[in-house]
């Protein structure tokens, strides 16, 4: 995973509704070695992380710099990365790259220390400018290159097209 991936994480687990374990899983189906191990007591422990993660992220869309300081800094403190070089998998040697926990840890340590890590590279990376909320309630990284992203996915600006594209009609003789 690189630090893209790990704010991907972020995102989906701070927009995820976390109602069972199913929707955890759900909430991680990029990361097979995640949501296959994940249990109940990983969906509690990561409950607090998303609403810990949805705060810092609505700060970040308010472009409030001294709570995102404080949000992301917290995330940090009680989910740090403990960075770990991994070379399993691959046929032709090792697969090289880096766990931000022991892969001995359950789901929750590592899916917490991957999230907070990347929601920082992130704000690192691309400032406060560039985060917004969909219409849905789901938040987002805007990451294209004109700024002009407004909805959290292709579904939500389909949706949201289509019922514009509607209401114009119904309006039409």
């Amino acid at each position: 995973m690189d630090n893209a991936d790990y704010l991907d994480v972020a995102l989906r687990l701070a927009n995820a509704t976390l109602a069972d374990v199913p929707a955890l899983r759900a909430a991680l189906h990029d990361e097979p070695w995640w949501a296959d191990r994940a249990t109940e007591h990983d969906l509690t422990a990561l409950r607090p992380v998303a609403a810990a993660l949805r705060s810092a992220f609505t700060a970040a869309t308010a472009a409030d710099p001294d709570a995102v300081l404080s949000e992301v800094n917290a995330l940090l403190t009680a989910h740090p990365p403990r960075p770990r070089l991994s070379g399993h998998g691959g046929d032709g040697g090792p697969n090289w790259h880096v766990h931000v926990a022991s892969p001995d840890d359950p789901p929750a340590t590592e899916v917490a220390a991957a999230a907070a890590w990347g929601l920082a590279q992130a704000i690192v990376r691309h400032g406060l400018d560039r985060w917004g909320k969909c219409p849905c309630g789901n938040l987002y990284l805007d990451s294209s290159t004109n700024r002009a992203k407004r909805f959290c996915s292709t579904r939500c600006a389909n949706r949201a097209n289509v019922a514009a594209f509607r209401a114009r009609r119904t309006g039409q003789p």
